[in-house]
């Protein structure tokens, strides 16, 4: 019997578990890195080749999976534009850091874009609704292995933990805030989402991450901060 070595294309709803999986543990990376939480609470687990640390606060994993659960809807209508990881002073209320994940989808059969909305989660998650600059593709895409994902996921978290080496120490206690970008035209529940500003950082320095796709979704990243000669010590 004969082994075949052809790839399987990624389907719609198999790039969306990818990419909210992707997030759930890139968030949860920057919490860590960033000592949002304790070192202490956190426990070990292996993921994309590589030993990830994932909270084990209950409330902040259900924070967490609430926003998930938006995302992954708004990935399967391809509604979604980017996601933003707020990190703020609780001192200062200043933003420090904003790390972007902008995501670009398929939408070959869409076109035209809508007037921005601006809308969060009651909780205290942000969702921004911008109007995104996606494209479709007119080519059929490549199949493409979930080793290959993995391994293009697995350099992103690694330079989330490198971040050490090159951002600002965070010198006060700090908070941290999902904002969730959508197109105009996405349904948005009032009973879970409010509006909120985009926390931007004035004369920020950035520094832009790697990017991983699926075929159907591609995720790009970058992190900006604020310099620590600016900050009032």
């Amino acid at each position: 019997m004969s082994t075949s070595t052809a790839q399987s294309q990624i389907t719609l709803s198999g790039s969306c578990t990818i990419v909210k999986e992707f997030f759930h543990y890139a968030i949860n990376t920057i919490l860590y890195q960033r000592g949002i939480y304790a070192p202490s609470s956190f426990r070990r687990e292996s993921k994309y080749g590589l030993t990830v640390l994932v909270s084990e606060d209950e409330g902040l994993q259900k924070y967490i999976d609430n926003v998930m659960g938006g995302v992954e809807d708004w990935l399967r209508e391809g509604m979604i534009e980017r996601l933003v990881v707020v990190v703020g002073g609780e001192e200062t209320g200043e933003t420090l850091e904003r790390w972007t994940f902008n995501i670009n989808v398929d939408t070959t059969d869409k076109e035209g874009t809508d007037k921005d909305k601006d809308t969060s989660l009651g909780s205290g998650v942000s969702d921004e609704n911008t109007a995104g600059n996606a494209t479709g593709a007119t080519n059929k895409k490549p199949a493409k292995s979930t080793r290959e994902i993995n391994l293009e996921i697995a350099a992103i978290i690694r330079q989330i933990t490198a971040s050490v080496t090159f951002l600002p120490l965070l010198d006060e206690p700090c908070s941290f805030d999902l904002l969730v970008y959508t197109r105009g035209e996405a349904t948005v529940s009032s009973k879970k989402w409010e509006d909120s500003d985009p926390r931007y950082i004035v004369n920020s320095s950035e520094v832009k991450l790697r990017s991983f796709t699926t075929t159907v979704h591609k995720v790009e990243g970058m992190v900006s901060y604020k310099e620590k000669d600016e900050w009032d010590l």
